[in-house]
């Protein structure tokens, strides 16, 4: 082991991440805009303010030299140059992507999903061979494969690049557990959910991710590997499961097709499955998942009732709200069941 710098370290995924690695051996630089300290991280763990777009600052953190680079928050082929201009003072990359970047084959993809005929229709599981998106700067998938290739293409920096689903735990800008969690804190005790509440959208704990990262430090090369959970739940089953944890009982309304405008939709809300092949990884880096779904649950659930205590939850999660606006549209959901045959 030697000196590891990690990029987005305040995140959700860099907080578990910088601490793996520590416990791993690492000497660990945590680089974040804040600069901030998780106080789960050991004492030894440095701590850095970084503006990921500043070229200068980011050849300043890496110094002389470290063995590795962790970036969680790279985006595009500008910052898959940034990193490979500095390959001759960097052993190895771990970089996160996302399985946004996969393709059925047909030209779908998560980027058409709400068009006509958009449907992916990918095929179970996913396997990192499948075709993605063509690279650009058009989306937010396009984007990281641009990224992807772009660092990939660069054979003097061995690069493991990392492809998450739907990522969860703590910190997250981007909770889809809230959709569960506040409707339980505000007595709601009947939901709605689309197709029948059978949708799969594979999870990824953080710590999983970060365990993810530990092992491809340790084992550096060129690689892609998705970096799900081991069994992805049902929408059902994960309410359920929050359900569980906050120890209330609901009752939960089916619908056969999709959502009724805001009615029966939630962050998971997917017709056909979206479920990845994870054996790469475990043949390649013998991961084991460091913990489930449901084990996990518990600290996340507690971090969104501290964050929703005393503010509202646009505030608490803009990027959640900018992307499900009408999340909580109780208005629509009470009509809706009004107007439903007794």
């Amino acid at each position: 082991m030697g000196r590891a710098v990690v990029i987005g370290a305040g995140g959700q995924i860099g907080r578990p991440a910088v601490q793996a690695l520590a416990r791993d051996g690492w000497e660990v630089t945590a680089a974040s805009r804040g600069g901030g300290r998780d106080e789960n991280w050991p004492g030894g763990v440095r701590t850095r303010r970084l503006d990921r777009e500043d070229d200068a600052a980011l050849g300043a953190l890496v110094g002389d030299g470290c063995d590795l680079v962790v970036d969680l928050v790279a985006y595009g082929a500008r910052h898959a140059r940034q990193l490979t201009a500095l390959a001759d003072r960097i052993g190895a990359a771990v970089v996160v992507s996302s399985v946004s970047v996969y393709e059925d084959g047909e030209g779908r993809g998560f980027d058409t999903m709400g068009e006509p005929d958009g449907l992916p229709r990918y095929p179970v599981p996913i396997g990192e061979g499948q075709v993605t998106v063509p690279p650009g700067d058009a989306s937010y998938s396009t984007g990281k494969v641009a990224l992807e290739r772009e660092l990939l293409a660069a054979d003097r920096l061995p690069t493991t690049v990392l492809r998450p689903g739907a990522v969860h735990g703590p910190y997250s800008p981007l909770p889809r557990e809230l959709s569960f969690v506040k409707r339980n804190l505000d007595g709601r005790r009947r939901r709605v959910l689309a197709f029948r509440g059978e949708s799969l959208f594979h999870s990824s704990a953080a710590r999983n991710i970060a365990e993810l990262i530990r092992l491809s430090a340790a084992r550096p090369g060129s690689r892609v590997l998705n970096a799900c959970d081991p069994r992805p739940l049902t929408v059902s089953e994960i309410g359920a499961a929050v359900d569980a944890v906050m120890g209330v009982e609901t009752e939960t309304v089916l619908l056969d097709g999709p959502a009724q405008a805001s009615v029966g939709s939630s962050p998971w809300s997917v017709e056909l499955p979206v479920v990845c092949d994870m054996s790469a990884a475990e043949r390649e880096l013998g991961y084991r998942p460091v913990v489930s779904y449901q084990d996990s649950l518990p600290e996340t659930v507690e971090w969104l009732t501290g964050r929703l205590s005393g503010q509202d939850w646009r505030e608490a999660f803009p990027t959640l709200a900018r992307a499900y606006p009408d999340l909580f549209d109780y208005a629509a959901e009470d009509a809706w069941f009004g107007a439903r045959p007794a």
